[in-house]
């Protein structure tokens, strides 16, 4: 008799990185690292993994959208093949009653992307491997049949993706033996959160280019007088040759972005991440126009359709991608197929507690299958937190290394589960302003 899934246990879990002010930016001046994290049990034992990223407050009510979804995977089959992961999305987004809330968009959405995750943790740990191998072990035509290209055929038909996966496909063994010999290029945020203080930026970014990072990150968009004097100081620090991306957190409207990116300019920003409105399709392409430096977005983009909307409007330079926004696997494997035809760089966006685990498979996967290019492509790399995952993201050289182990990446270690569950575990209970986030 086959396995199913028996068990959804849903945590809250939150770490206090407001305290030191790690991941402070324009946006978001006090975050605490979250994740609503769920773990899918089954009747043989095996379990699978999955979370969504937030950033303190409001992690109550994406696990309490999880717990929406249980209906829909306990009694399950435990998924084992593309056809059964194809079910688990469909089943977890395409609830009428509950699409209203979006729709494919927000808290659920989210939500869905946790459970979504989590089944392909469950299916990759039983097939043995890691789910960047996992992906890339199947097939062209198993591939598109785990993309709903319902609102995506103007743009990307099933058969234009059969196509860039076809066309990948006679690569695929040898980009793997590359990625394992010599890892992704990665990217670090660490040096520039807005809350830290000159002396900090510079000790890091400094530690940045002796660790072997060729891009790093700021933080910008409160105050152009600082992000300029910032910026000069982060340039002396790394060198001409070290990229340095910009990230306004979606701070301005156009105007404000074209014009502070031109007093950002002469310290040549490699991109500026996010500077307005996610939704603002015709904004970003406005400011992509505007000004001389290249655009990003992608880590709050809510669905496929965004994606596609600004590929159509040729609206971004880079695509970023984030595991934990969309619907899991499945709608980012959509993505990487549209900027895969439109022949735009993904550059996934990882600034979060277990970001970087998760995202580096998808990236991975699109080198070996999709893509078959790290030309002008990073995985951003923050430095802190991946100590509670059973399987942490390694980054050596300034390149993340492929992960062997099976599965998502995605496990925590039941003791930091333990510690950090919100509010009662006992990091929250000696922690200051307990009960109050």
């Amino acid at each position: 008799m086959d396995a199913t899934v028996t068990g959804f246990e849903v945590h809250d879990i939150r770490f206090p990185t407001s305290e030191q002010l790690d991941g402070s930016d324009a946006m978001n001046p006090d975050p605490d690292y979250s994740a609503a994290y769920l773990v899918l049990q089954t009747s043989d034992g095996s379990e699978g993994h999955g979370f969504c990223f937030t950033i303190g407050r409001g992690n109550e009510v994406v696990a309490a959208a999880i717990e929406a979804l249980r209906p829909y995977v306990v009694g399950r089959p435990v998924p084992r093949t593309a056809a059964d992961l194809a079910a688990v999305h469909l089943a977890v987004t395409h609830d009428s009653q509950l699409r209203w809330l979006g729709p494919e968009k927000g808290v659920m959405h989210m939500a869905a992307g946790a459970v979504i995750n989590a089944a392909w943790d469950l299916a990759a740990r039983r097939a043995g491997m890691p789910v960047w191998r996992f992906l890339a072990s199947m097939t062209p035509e198993e591939l598109v049949s785990l993309v709903d290209f319902r609102y995506l055929s103007d743009a990307l038909t099933p058969d234009e993706a059969l196509a860039v996966l076809r066309a990948a496909a006679p690569g695929r063994a040898l980009r793997t033996e590359r990625l394992i010999e010599d890892g992704y290029p990665a990217y670090t945020s660490t040096p520039g959160w807005l809350g830290y203080d000159d002396a900090k930026l510079v000790r890091l970014a400094e530690h940045a280019v002796a660790d072997g990072f060729t891009q790093i990150k700021l933080k910008v968009g409160v105050d152009m007088e600082e992000d300029v004097r910032r910026m000069r100081l982060a340039r002396k620090a790394v060198g001409p040759d070290v990229r340095i991306a910009v990230d306004a957190n979606q701070r301005w409207d156009v105007g404000a972005a074209v014009r502070w990116m031109a007093a950002l300019a002469p310290y040549d920003p490699y991109w500026i991440e996010e500077p307005t409105s996610p939704d603002d399709v015709l904004g970003h392409a406005a400011v992509r126009a505007g000004q001389p430096v290249r655009v990003a977005t992608g880590e709050h983009v809510a669905n496929r359709v965004v994606f596609k909307q600004l590929l159509q409007a040729r609206a971004v330079d880079f695509v970023q991608i984030d595991a934990a926004r969309v619907a899991g696997v499945n709608e980012n494997l959509a993505i990487l197929l549209l900027a895969a035809k439109f022949q735009v760089p993904v550059c996934p966006h990882a600034g979060g507690v277990g970001l970087c685990e998760l995202v580096q498979h998808l990236a991975m996967f699109d080198y070996v299958a999709v893509s078959g290019s790290r030309e002008d492509r990073v995985i951003e790399y923050v430095d802190h937190l991946h100590e509670h995952f059973t399987d942490p993201a390694v980054v050596v050289a300034g390149r993340y290394r492929a992960p062997s182990a099976p599965g998502f990446s995605a496990r925590m270690r039941p003791e930091s589960i333990a510690a950090h569950s919100y509010p009662d575990g006992p990091v929250w209970q000696t922690s200051k302003g307990s009960g109050t986030r």
